[in-house]
């Protein structure tokens, strides 16, 4: 086997980056709200391909939010952390808006939102 193959074998899949990377990003708070933004909704798509490249997909509550310009910044630094992670893409979109309906049920009960 070529250190190359070696190397690759040594890698943590796509699939467990992608968990390290949900996990990751579920240590990441708005600062005005007590949920992680994972559970809030906010984050719309996290995929990571063959190179170990990861592309996040978030929104905001608002495009007013005071932290628009922190916590994207937070949420690259997170996943590029990982061990065997490549490139990181955050991009922030705006489609679909977020509202509460993108809430987890875990933190919908944590604020009281039913």
């Amino acid at each position: 086997m070529s250190a190359e193959a070696k190397k690759q074998d040594a890698l943590p899949s796509p699939e467990d980056l992608r968990e390290q990377v949900v996990e990751a990003v579920k240590t990441v708070y708005d600062p005005e709200i007590p949920v992680n933004i994972y559970e809030l909704g906010l984050i719309y798509k996290v995929e990571v391909n063959e190179a170990r490249d990861v592309q996040i997909e978030m929104t905001l509550t608002s495009p007013n939010c005071p932290a628009a310009q922190s916590m994207p910044s937070e949420v690259e630094q997170k996943a590029r952390s990982i061990d065997g992670v490549g490139e990181v893409t955050v991009d922030v979109v705006w489609d679909p808006p977020w509202s509460p309906e993108h809430m987890s049920e875990a933190a919908r009960l944590e604020l009281g939102i039913m």
